[in-house]
């Protein structure tokens, strides 16, 4: 099993003009939701590249397709027509139990509202991926002790989330979501619940992340988050009015 490092390989996937690997390919995405006669489209044909190391903030109004759009690059959702590849694999017509283990093998998810287990402390919350993985028990420790130690909280890992400020339990999020070494984080308003100083915390190490060359997608409705990513997506009614990249 591999070590808790927190960069991981490229895998061999199409290589951009950039020389960038592309990471995840979005090709005229469409969502349609359907309630007894009445049809709702969502998503209207967006089309997409992410590259190794890209640090991406997509924004938009309300009922922009945001959500819908996070749900499908993290396997959470299948597009009604249009493809998605997640490194070389076509997703779009994969089974539940296929996305089930594309999801937990290649992604990482950090939630607004951190998604913690409550009856376990911070090393088991960290550890949960590495058990469905089939990782031993003596390499989940090593891997989430790491992590602890790499988030700050080496200190706290006998403690239940309760027992933890906002502040310390996103951060067992974010190392909950590096446990597997991700091809792809994604993050859903992440300092949403925070006050500034915690959100301050969480963002440096997101930072830290890009630096190291994880890549991350980041939804937000806030201009000062989408600041510190390199790569702005603006969405606007199911489609993308804006790709523009900055401080790359």
């Amino acid at each position: 099993m591999p070590e808790a490092n927190l960069v991981s390989a490229a895998p061999a996937v199409p290589v951009a003009k950039t020389g960038s690997p592309i990471v995840a390919r979005l090709e005229d995405i469409r969502k349609t939701y359907y309630m007894g006669s009445l049809s709702v489209e969502v998503l209207h044909g967006i089309s997409l590249d992410f590259y190794h190391g890209d640090y991406i903030s997509i924004m938009g109004p309300s009922g922009c397709g945001k959500s819908t759009l996070m749900n499908i690059l993290g396997c959470l959702d299948q597009p009604t027509a249009g493809k998605y590849y997640l490194g070389d694999e076509d997703t779009s017509q994969m089974e539940d139990d296929e996305l089930s283990t594309i999801r937990g093998a290649r992604l990482g998810f950090i939630f607004q509202s951190y998604n913690l287990i409550q009856q376990l402390n911070v090393l088991e919350n960290i550890e949960m991926p590495l058990f469905y993985q089939g990782y031993s028990a003596a390499e989940s420790h090593e891997i989430g002790m790491g992590l602890a130690e790499r988030v700050g909280l080496a200190d706290r890992v006998d403690h239940k989330p309760f027992e933890l400020s906002g502040g310390q339990q996103q951060r067992v999020a974010i190392a909950r979501a590096l446990a597997v070494d991700p091809l792809i984080i994604l993050a859903d308003e992440p300092t949403g619940n925070l006050d500034s100083k915690s959100g301050a915390e969480i963002l440096n190490l997101f930072d830290e992340l890009h630096d190291q060359g994880k890549t991350l997608i980041m939804v937000t409705h806030s201009d000062e988050l989408a600041e510190r990513s390199q790569r702005w997506v603006r969405l606007r009614d199911g489609l993308v009015e804006s790709d523009d990249r900055h401080n790359a």
